[in-house]
């Protein structure tokens, strides 16, 4: 489940994007909401959300105050006001996504797609699921585990998984691993043997397997292709 946090003034923004996630269930699980900056401020920093809903004008601490000392959640701006001087600066200091109020539904969904990097199912058991994979790549992730958080059987949930995504589990699991170790590589500039062992691969083989099957080269192929292009 996602956890994400609501910072707006406005109790009608608050309700409107809760009322939209549990209507719609989405796995998102709002841990908190926050109705002026110092209040958001110290509600982001205990809850460590995954994602943040922002309001740019809110009393004591603007948004963009805000997103500046954050670190490591996504955040989804939420304005009234239809500037492309907004949109840029908080686009630079990182922001997900801009939603305009009034908000409405297909906007939000899309923004929190964008912002979490997966699109969901439509399907509550498969959608917590992918949740969950993202949010625990880097460890052992059992089918048993699985199962007993969504209150499926193990075999009913891998069919529900297949036929939603047309991956397995298993291979879903690595597709989000090589995609962070990638991001790891070129954003954090770690070493091959880093990246791999961030995303949960103890065994360098292992690693080298599932890149070249989901990329088709080597993770130093790979970074030399980059390299190139950088140059050109």
């Amino acid at each position: 489940m996602i956890k994400a946090v609501i910072c707006d003034d406005e109790k009608a923004a608050l309700n409107i994007i809760r009322h939209f996630i549990e209507a719609k269930r989405l796995p998102v699980k709002i841990v908190g909401t926050a109705e002026n900056g110092r209040d958001a401020w110290n509600l982001i920093q205990c809850k460590k959300p995954d994602l943040v809903f922002m309001d740019i004008h809110m009393p004591y601490m603007n948004g963009f105050e805000i997103i500046s000392r954050m670190k490591d959640s996504k955040v989804i701006i939420i304005t009234a006001y239809d500037s492309f001087e907004y949109a840029q600066r908080a686009l630079r200091l990182g922001a997900s996504d801009i939603l305009s109020k009034p908000i409405e539904f297909e906007q939000l969904e899309q923004a929190i797609v964008r912002a979490v990097g997966w699109n969901f199912t439509g399907n509550e058991a498969v959608d917590t699921i992918l949740a969950y994979i993202y949010e625990h790549y880097q460890e052992q992730i059992e089918l048993d585990t699985l199962a007993e958080l969504t209150f499926c059987t193990p075999s009913h949930l891998a069919r529900l998984f297949k036929k939603h995504t047309g991956m397995t589990i298993i291979s879903y699991v690595h597709k989000v691993r090589i995609e962070k170790s990638i991001r790891l590589m070129e954003e954090k500039k770690l070493s091959i043997k880093e990246a791999a062992e961030a995303v949960g691969y103890q065994n360098l083989n292992h690693f080298y397997k599932y890149f070249n099957l989901q990329m088709g080269v080597t993770p130093a192929a790979y970074r030399k292709q980059g390299h190139e292009e950088e140059e050109r």
